[in-house]
């Protein structure tokens, strides 16, 4: 008989929450802070692959790898050895006041993935909030201008730099008071509602007419903004992928004007999409890339990647005390190679296969409205009619809470999508546990209309 961790699929053996995980959640009511999110409870205990074992013996098959975090899987052998090896050598003392060799191993490895025969400078951050931050930074100090745009739907943190450029969901704001100044926000390509009525590769041209025809023209002279910054696949808005030719010709706009191209990869990058970059798909080449949660399978890290030209800031412009933490970089450096010679090709194949299984969703379930993405980042948008759209927050809900109880987890993302982030080591196996899976939820689902 297998342990639970050694099985590739969920057991369950109590009902959900169990015994252990209701006395858990109890002291969470009472200690922790009530502004954390939580979809169902959870309440983890160990890991290994793509499975997560709780507190009473329940085994998940994990499809959403700690918010796109396990990028290898949860405990990768490889990572962990590199984890406990440097924590025997070396945990702390500070990358800003002395030196570590792994740091620029590191961030020539990086800057070795990034697209353009420029050489890359790289500064290590402990999230993907603190990138954005330095980033909002580093463009106002390279340009000597200080506006930003940015795009409805967009997550870029939560903090008051990174919460200035986020338009996601208004609670994130609410409560806050004034946020930075000189920031403006303009519509994302979203296809799938596109009020124009053009396609998955064609979405947006009116967008670029509106930044160049109206808000460069009425609200910010071009030469006063330091910096345009859009995912390339928005992630907490909903998996919705920008088109190629909408990357392209913002980066066109960018040159131009002397305008920072900044393209947020938190949660797009570190090969999640079959690539080590989502905005590779595009061919475009950033001026700073913010990157974090898949880069180190789990430990705190993140890092600014820009071209040399744009990362010239004086020593004491910009620091941090963790940042660069030698742990982290031990397990990064385990997880780019891991990565580069089996994870990111794994994630094109599972991602077509995926896709190729979800092709006839639409036609099958009357709830799924649309399917997209990228590799291991995949969209579900679940409606009430498919005729008119009607988000169905309520339906997509149920079916994340159905799924957790069939042993599968999954989140929700935007108003009414449900994401699929699994770690990129997911086999054949686990995916067609989760599609059969999902396609019981939405089964169930749609009794509910």
């Amino acid at each position: 008989m297998p342990t639970t961790l050694e099985v590739k699929t969920p057991r369950l053996v109590t009902a959900l929450p169990g015994p252990n995980a209701k006395r858990v959640l109890e002291q969470d009511a009472k200690f922790m802070s009530p502004s954390y999110t939580r979809d169902y409870p959870l309440v983890a205990k160990r890991g290994h692959g793509a499975i997560v074992e709780d507190v009473d013996g329940n085994a998940f098959l994990d499809f959403a790898a700690g918010i796109a975090v396990c990028s290898t899987g949860h405990c990768h052998p490889k990572v962990v050895a590199a984890i406990q090896k440097q924590a025997t050598e070396l945990i702390h003392m500070s990358g800003t006041d002395f030196y570590y060799e792994s740091m620029p191993q590191l961030a020539e490895r990086l800057g070795r993935t990034m697209p353009g025969a420029e050489n890359k400078k790289v500064f290590f951050t402990n999230s993907g909030t603190e990138a954005i931050e330095g980033a909002i930074k580093l463009a106002r100090y390279t340009t000597k201008r200080d506006k930003f745009i940015a795009f409805y739907g967009c997550f870029h943190g939560r903090s008051m730099g990174a919460l200035s450029l986020t338009a996601s969901k208004s609670t994130q704001r609410k409560g806050f008071g004034a946020l930075l100044s000189g920031i403006e926000h303009i519509p994302y390509p979203y296809a799938y509602r596109c009020a124009h009525g053009h396609t998955a590769e064609t979405c947006g041209a009116e967008i670029l007419e509106q930044l160049e025809g109206q808000i460069f023209k009425r609200l910010f002279d071009p030469e006063d903004v330091a910096g345009i910054i859009i995912e390339p696949i928005q992630g907490e808005g909903g998996y919705v992928p920008a088109p190629k030719f909408f990357l392209q010709e913002l980066q066109r706009i960018c040159r131009q004007h002397g305008i920072m191209f900044i393209v947020d990869e938190v949660q797009s990058g570190m090969g999640r999409t079959g690539k080590w970059w989502a905005s590779e798909h595009a061919g475009i080449e950033p001026d700073i890339l913010c990157c974090a949660k898949g880069i180190a399978s789990g430990m705190p890290l993140g890092a600014i990647v820009a071209r040399e030209s744009v990362m010239r800031w004086k020593p004491g412009a910009h620091g941090t005390t963790f940042g660069g933490n030698p742990v982290c970089i031990a397990a990064a450096l385990a997880t780019m190679e891991l990565i580069e010679n089996e994870y990111k090709e794994n994630a094109r194949r599972m991602g077509d296969y995926l896709f190729g299984r979800m092709a006839d969703w639409t036609k099958n379930f009357k709830i799924v409205g649309d399917v997209r993405g990228r590799g291991l980042m995949i969209g579900i948008e679940i409606v009430r009619d498919q005729r008119t759209k009607e988000q169905a927050a309520d339906l997509r809900n149920a079916i994340v809470d159905l799924a957790f109880h069939k042993g599968l987890l999954v989140l929700g993302a935007g108003e009414n999508t449900i994401r699929l982030s699994p770690p990129l080591l997911i086999d054949q196996e686990q995916a067609d546990f989760a599609l059969r899976t999902l396609e019981d939820c939405f089964r169930e689902a749609e009794k509910k209309i």
